[in-house]
């Protein structure tokens, strides 16, 4: 019998942070993997391919097995964040051609709204990135994100009321940390000046998916939050693993077609692949699911992926070797007589 006055832990929901385990994380996929087919087969239904957000998958599959996490925790800004940042995309998308200004206007306009809204909801800057790399200049693109993401957030707040008897998991401290509002707003100047040169190579190459949208939400995590970013550890296998995601749903999409199952392979494969590598990089299965969305997707699509991510891991490496060797400069200068 515990001591009376003595506070108990309450077991009957998710710590913060907790990845849920076992048959309970198998669920969780689940769920996500038919949320996805489901939202899927709307945009197939309907003609309206935007409805298919490539950031669901990324946002489903956290909010199902992550339950406690910093997105299933704030199914408001889940719900509103993306498809306020796709209507700044499609404003930039209507007035101007894709260029250098065009991509700094609807990167540094979302990550402006993010910071407005003090928003954990990162892969929103994808969504306002998307209709101008994709081309889509329809106002029905944000409502059709707010039908996604409104439904996303219903679902995450069943699910976690559904749990609420489940006895809590391991806390995953690292992977919550990074989904939340940067400390230092100062650390993504470096991603401008990145976006910047992705951009340049961009119009040089005519590779356009060399800065595809979820490209920058990596970057966003790795410069707003550098000291834990969980695969700069292993900087390689990023670009190794976002390949993969890419070349899958891309040969998903060629043998079965654009379809549900297609979509919900596209995004099982991406969960595999990052099982494999023991990485949490939620954009990652937005990368599977892109070609859903890409006008006749050609085989560059995954080397462009490469490339791009490949570009932003050994840029972060230099900035990272550059601020250590600044810090330590800093500490061995004199001090005042």
């Amino acid at each position: 019998m515990p001591e009376a006055g003595t506070a108990q832990p309450d077991h009957r929901v998710p710590t913060q942070g907790a990845r849920l385990q076992g048959l309970q994380r198998i669920a969780g996929e689940a769920i996500a993997l038919s949320y996805i087919a489901v939202i899927a087969l709307i945009a197939s239904v309907t003609g309206a391919f935007y409805v298919l957000f490539p950031e669901l998958g990324a946002l489903s599959h956290d909010v199902f097995t992550r339950p406690g996490g910093t997105w299933a925790k704030a199914p408001f800004l889940l719900a509103i964040t993306p498809p306020l940042a796709g209507a700044i995309g499609i404003v930039v998308t209507n007035a101007l051609p894709y260029g250098l200004i065009a991509v700094l206007l609807v990167v540094c306009g979302a990550i402006a709204l993010v910071i407005a809204l003090r928003s954990p909801i990162a892969p929103s800057i994808s969504a306002g990135l998307l209709p101008l790399v994709l081309g889509v200049k329809s106002w029905w693109y944000p409502p059709a994100i707010l039908f996604g993401t409104t439904l996303l957030a219903l679902l995450s707040i069943a699910w976690r009321r559904y749990l609420a008897e489940a006895p809590s998991q391991d806390a995953d401290d690292i992977d919550d940390a990074i989904e939340r509002f940067p400390r230092d707003w100062r650390g993504l100047v470096p991603l401008i000046m990145f976006v910047i040169a992705a951009t340049l190579a961009v119009e040089a190459t005519g590779l356009r998916f060399i800065l595809f949208p979820p490209l920058v939400v990596i970057g966003f995590e790795m410069f707003g939050h550098p000291e834990i970013c969980p695969w700069a550890a292993r900087p390689l296998l990023l670009p190794i693993a976002c390949f993969l995601t890419a070349a899958g749903g891309l040969i998903l999409l060629n043998l079965i077609g654009g379809n549900p199952i297609t979509a919900a392979l596209a995004m099982g494969w991406g969960i595999v692949v990052l099982r494999i590598f023991d990485l949490h990089v939620p954009p990652a299965l937005a990368v599977a699911l892109l070609p859903m969305v890409m006008d006749h997707p050609r085989y560059a699509y995954p080397f462009s992926v490469a490339t791009g991510t490949l570009l932003l891991t050994m840029y972060f490496l230099a900035w990272k070797a550059w601020t250590a060797k600044a810090v330590q400069r800093g500490l061995a200068a004199p001090g005042p007589d």
